[in-house]
This record gives structure tokens, C-alpha cells and sequence, in this order.
């Protein structure tokens, strides 16, 4: 049974929208793409600091944190398990390229495992959630970026918190809205890889509403291949709309080139990456880690 939708994000009762989008737009930091929360100690956030993280997550969904000594990056990689679980994020995502601690590292490869797989490559990725292909009843709802090593051109990230996304659709039209939370609305094809496992067909909504905490969930690519959009007038629309705002750009949208020593925590927001110019060299290539998470971070549903 679908969960009941919070009453914000419920299309007939116009006053609760009305007033949770005035609240979410006025408490929206305008400035959050300056706004960086410093973190002396990885693996051991102060109070004060994961409330600051927390505070930002409550009102744009992400914060960008800087660590004030920045650590080698094997050591950034044994802390962040550690800096997770302050914001509530304990269980993180089996991903088939994950160590048992939840991590992934990113950076160009060419092993058969992640060779032609745009994450490990230096191409530029188009606007996204992460895990928009899992199966819509095991969503990643929150995940932690930590820089390692940038390269020395590009790799910059655009960000986008998905209750503007919901604001801009529902404010043009309702309808499209309505369309997106089909249940049919997405398709991403089975997939199988070259060891013969497959990944089924993932069906499901665009924005969906989190039974634990009322808030937002979004799961978005804006690939043009391998996916299939439920075949009516308003779908279409509605994803024309999202994809010429993601193109043309928000005034609400943040922009950041994530440097070592920094991270980006955020409840699954959507976001891209220019292309890059990686380093030559072994061991000197762009790194960054990656953790994803089913919950949202904790104290971060304010305002929903």
C-alpha cells in the first residue's frame, strides 16, 4: 500500500502547499552556494558542527563541510563511516563497487568492472539522483561526497535541492506534478553486465514521499537512452519542463568545486559534474569517496 502523501506535497489542499512553499523559499539560504560548514575533526563532528550540517540539510537538503586539517586519503576514507553515523546514517547501500564499509572511491578507471560506467571516467554527468535505476521500494535517500584529490580542470558540481524542482513543476502546473508521482512514471531498463548478473527494470515515481519522515524523495536522470517515460501528454510535459529548467539553470541552484579536504552531505539532491582534466601520474588522479544511504540525514525534515 503507498504510503499517504504529507500534506505539502498533497495537490488538493492548496493552503498547506501555499504555506510550506512560503516557509521552504524564505528559510532557503541564498547565498548557500558561499556557505561551507567547517569540521575540525572527521571522524568526530562537534556538536555545534552537526548542527550546522543538520541546519543547512533542514533548509537547502545538503551542506558543503570542509575539514580544517585535511587527512591523507586513506585515513578521510576510514572516517567517514564515522562522520555518517553522526547524521543519523548508520546503514549504507551494498553497491557491487563498495568495500563492507559502504565506500566507494571514484576516479577514472579502466578496470572491466567500471570501464564505459560515466562515474569513473572524466566525462561530464548529466543532471541526476543517485540510484534513480534501484528498485523504487530500496531508494538511496541521502549520500556524502568527500574530495581526496581535485583535478587541476573541472569536475565542478551543480546542485539542486528537489523541493525547488517540485516548487518550479507544481507553481507552472499542477498537473505535471500529478504526473510525475505516477507510479509508472519512470522506466529504467533490466540491465545485464558482463558477468551475466542482471539488474531488473526499475518502474516507479519521480517524486515519492518518504513514510518514515513526510518529506520528499526524488529519483531523476536526465538521460535520453536506455529509459522509458510512461507514454501520456502530461509526463511529457512535465519532462520537458524539468529538463529545460535543469538546462537553463535556477536562481535557487548551487554551484561548488568541491577542493580536498571537502564534502558535500546532502538528502539525495539532484546534481551533475563538468568534465575534468585529471592529473598524470598514478596515485594522483581526482578522488573522491562515495557513501550512499536509504535514510535521509537526520534533523534534516524541518519544514516538511
Amino acid at each position: 500500500m503507498n504510503a499517504p502523501i504529507a500534506k505539502p506535497y498533497d495537490l488538493d489542499d492548496r493552503r498547506a502547499y501555499d504555506l510550506w512553499r512560503e516557509a521552504k523559499l524564505a528559510a532557503f539560504p541564498v547565498r548557500a552556494q558561499t556557505r561551507v560548514v567547517r569540521i575540525r575533526e572527521l571522524a568526530n563532528p562537534s556538536v555545534s558542527e552537526i548542527h550546522a550540517v543538520a541546519e543547512s540539510c533542514a533548509r537547502a537538503n545538503l551542506a558543503v563541510f570542509a575539514v580544517d586539517t585535511p587527512q591523507i586519503a586513506q585515513e578521510a576514507r576510514l572516517a567517514l563511516p564515522a562522520f555518517a553515523s553522526a547524521f543519523g546514517l548508520f546503514e549504507h547501500e551494498r553497491h557491487r563497487s563498495a568495500a563492507d564499509d559502504g565506500v566507494v572511491a571514484l576516479e577514472v578507471s579502466q578496470t572491466r568492472a567500471r570501464g564505459g560506467f560515466i562515474p569513473y571516467t572524466d566525462r561530464p554527468l548529466n543532471w541526476h539522483t543517485d540510484g534513480y535505476y534501484n528498485n523504487p521500494h530500496t531508494p538511496i535517500r541521502a549520500f556524502i561526497l568527500y574530495c581526496a584529490r581535485q583535478a587541476p580542470v573541472g569536475g565542478e558540481n551543480q546542485l539542486l535541492d528537489p523541493d525547488i524542482a517540485y516548487i518550479r513543476l507544481r507553481d507552472e502546473n499542477p498537473a505535471f506534478v500529478a504526473a510525475l508521482m505516477h507510479q509508472s512514471a519512470m522506466t529504467i531498463p533490466q540491465h545485464v553486465e558482463e558477468n551475466g548478473d542482471v539488474r531488473p527494470a526499475s518502474v516507479g515515481p519521480v517524486f515519492s514521499i518518504d513514510p518514515a519522515t513526510g518529506a520528499l524523495n526524488m529519483r531523476y536522470t536526465a538521460r535520453s537512452r536506455n529509459i522509458a517515460w510512461r507514454d501520456d501528454a502530461d509526463t511529457s510535459a512535465a519532462v520537458a519542463f524539468l529538463g529545460r529548467l535543469l538546462r537553463d539553470g535556477d536562481p535557487l541552484m548551487v554551484r561548488h568545486r568541491l577542493e580536498p579536504g571537502q564534502g558535500l552531505i546532502c538528502n539525495n539532491v539532484l546534481h551533475n559534474r563538468t568534465r575534468f582534466e585529471d592529473a598524470a601520474g598514478a596515485g594522483s588522479g581526482r578522488l573522491l569517496y562515495r557513501m550512499r544511504f536509504p535514510r535521509r540525514i537526520s534533523g534534516s525534515a524541518a519544514g516538511n
